[in-house]
């Protein structure tokens, strides 16, 4: 599977009233009628209990500039949102990470277990975009699309 190449995303929700997040490397879109979206959480990961009892999520799609970002919330046994991560709540709650390539906020519909990780499925409610070029992960590196 490294050799597949995918777009960085960070996932965010609430742990109660403190924000949880973490990055992705399996967020896809997967129906048109009705507009789905999906991505993987490893259910031994500290997001999980989070992303079990969201009703909502926020999905961004990092800039190419982004790494270090992505390797922020990659990281375990750290606060995730300390400085210099600067995020504001956006629609339903949910933690939008500022300057992202683009952002939405789903409604999650159903999370399906597959071996040690939960596929989730969410459907968009709203989101925002910007023009730029997305962070990619592929062979274990960060790479920026040229």
């Amino acid at each position: 599977m490294r050799r597949q190449a995918a777009t960085v995303t960070v996932i965010t929700t609430l742990a109660g009233d403190r924000p949880a997040g973490f990055t992705a490397t399996s967020f896809t879109s997967v129906s048109l009628r009705p507009p789905l979206v999906s991505f993987c959480v490893c259910r031994g990961s500290s997001s999980w209990p989070a992303v079990r009892a969201a009703a909502h999520v926020a999905v961004h799609l990092l800039a190419g500039d982004q790494a270090e970002l992505a390797r922020t919330f990659a990281a375990k046994g750290t606060d995730r949102f300390a400085g210099p991560v600067r995020w504001r709540p956006g629609p339903y709650g949910m933690p939008l990470i500022d300057r992202t390539l683009a952002w939405m906020v789903c409604r999650v519909s159903e999370r399906v277990t597959a071996g040690d990780h939960a596929i989730v499925l969410a459907e968009p409610v709203t989101a925002e975009y910007t023009d730029g070029r997305p962070l990619l992960y592929h062979d274990g590196r960060y790479v920026r699309l040229a």
